[in-house]
């Protein structure tokens, strides 16, 4: 029922999808960034939002290397192209993960430290950072909504009655969202804290 409001009408139709998209898209960033989260195990995705000064471009290792997790505290790197072994240690090097990665030339070896109740807290507190983030980037979509159904009702293209409901169901939208990221974060803050 709610969003049949907006989908019934056609000047609000595009505005609803694209509203839908960019919060989806804000929820899946910080998806993305929930599975790069360092746990106490290794993985793959821990290095996902690391990225590789490769001939001026700044690179995902995924796209560079075949990664793989061997051990459970052990990551691998095995780059396509061995000429960029030192760029991808220093890359890893300098990231905040606090990893210590080790090279015998041909493949990468990252040894992924047990974390101690104070990393794991940190990582907690990260967390709630980015949490907060994308918080906000939800809600600049919904105020970027709101004004643009106040735009519309000014220039006469909804009614009052449609502009308060399309707000609402805007709001509902956003609570929603903002609602699915918090369980995600509640889900990922007890895999951190479990020892």
């Amino acid at each position: 029922m709610a969003v049949s409001v907006m989908a019934a009408i056609p000047a609000l139709k595009e505005l609803s999808g694209d509203l839908k998209r960019r919060m989806d898209q804000a929820v899946a960033t910080f998806q993305a960034n929930l599975a790069s989260t360092r746990t106490g195990r290794a993985s793959v995705h821990m290095l996902d939002q690391v990225k590789v000064d490769y001939y001026g471009t700044p690179t995902p290792i995924s796209q560079m290397a075949q990664v793989s997790t061997p051990e459970a505290q052990l990551i691998l790197i095995s780059p396509w192209d061995p000429t960029v072994l030192k760029e991808i240690e220093k890359a890893l090097r300098t990231s905040d993960l606090g990893l210590n990665p080790q090279s015998d030339g041909k493949v990468i070896r990252v040894p992924i430290p047990a974390m101690t109740e104070e990393r794991r807290r940190d990582v907690v507190k990260h967390l709630n950072r980015v949490l907060e983030e994308h918080r906000t980037a939800i809600r600049n979509v919904r105020r970027d909504g709101n004004d643009a159904l106040k735009k519309l009702a000014k220039e006469k293209k909804i009614s009052e009655d449609d502009e308060k409901r399309a707000l609402e169901e805007v709001q509902k939208m956003t609570d929603e969202e903002i609602r699915r990221m918090e369980e995600l974060s509640r889900k990922k803050e007890a895999e951190v804290m479990q020892v």
